[in-house]
């Protein structure tokens, strides 16, 4: 997605414990977790801005986190079905260099379509959405399970908001081409 704003980037994954806090609301949690990723690397990069980002999908309050598992993707889909599930969608963008941080939590409303059990399972074995928040590849056939989706960027659901990076890369005085 990054290089749709046709700048220099080097991706780095950082390895953090994603668990949320207890108590701790879905977009607190989002906000926490792409901060960690950002400085668990800038150590690595001191002249450098840092992005970092996390999603968090939250259904009636709770954390809908990465299900690990094919069971526990079927269990998050099926407690999706006919219900609004709130993406949040945090970015983060550290100057290395300055220390400056600015954050932000893209918020994209999605209502989940009913679906057919052999829909589920299709799904399930085409996209293997077992290491992504909720369950849901929306960049993938995980569109196909969703009835609408509303938000202020459209690349948020997808989990880079490129339109809150981009405000915050102007603001790092970085000139977007």
């Amino acid at each position: 997605m990054l290089d749709r704003l046709r700048l220099p980037f080097v991706v780095e994954v950082p390895t953090i414990d994603e668990t949320p806090h207890g108590g701790e609301p879905p977009s607190g949690t989002a906000i926490r977790l792409a901060e960690r990723k950002a400085r668990a690397v800038a150590a690595r990069y001191p002249d450098a801005l840092i992005i970092g980002c996390d999603q968090v999908l939250e259904l009636g309050g709770q954390h809908l986190g990465k299900p690990g598992t094919r069971a526990k993707a079927l269990q998050q889909i099926q407690a999706m079905q006919g219900h609004v599930v709130l993406y949040h969608s945090a970015l983060v963008l550290l100057n290395a260099e300055t220390g400056g941080l600015q954050r932000d939590n893209v918020v994209t409303t999605v209502r989940f379509r009913k679906l057919p059990p052999d829909q589920i399972e299709r799904y399930l074995d085409a996209d293997n959405p077992f290491d992504i928040a909720g369950a849901v590849k929306a960049e993938g056939l995980g569109i196909a399970l969703m009835a609408s989706a509303r938000s202020t960027d459209p690349t948020a659901i997808i989990g880079l908001p490129l339109i809150a990076l981009t405000r915050m890369l102007i603001a790092e005085d970085v000139e977007i081409p």
